[in-house]
């Protein structure tokens, strides 16, 4: 798997697939959340920002958060970081919905090697 040079390009974040967020674990009392829902492992990824995690969580299964997820089946929580500002959350989700989808899954497992959902982390 080729991972994203440390140069900026048109298409590839200065991030990397570890990004800038400094989150080694989830907090559940964050106030904003960026997350990625998956179809199922290496399945279609849709990439997110909410304020409620459990609320929008329980959109995207109800077929109600946006018509992408519901056509395409993307419900189950693999990643999410946290975020105390929303202008570092709204970044991040910028930047990570501009990476090439190949950097996905590396970022990912870096914290879900199985690609388990997380809902039950999350308490949904």
């Amino acid at each position: 798997m080729m991972l994203p040079a440390e140069r900026q390009t048109s298409r590839a974040s200065p991030d990397g697939p570890k990004g800038r967020s400094g989150a080694q674990a989830p907090v559940l009392n964050a106030r904003y959340f960026v997350y990625i829902l998956a179809s199922g492992r290496n399945g279609t990824l849709y990439v997110g920002l909410t304020n409620n995690l459990c609320r929008r969580l329980d959109e995207h299964r109800e077929g109600v958060a946006s018509k992408f997820s519901a056509k395409c089946g993307v419900t189950r929580p693999v990643y999410f970081e946290p975020h105390e500002e929303i202008d570092a959350a709204r970044g991040r989700e910028y930047r990570l919905k501009r990476w090439r989808r190949s950097w996905k899954p590396a970022l990912i497992e870096e914290q879900n090697p199985d690609w388990s959902d997380l809902s039950e982390m999350i308490d949904v």
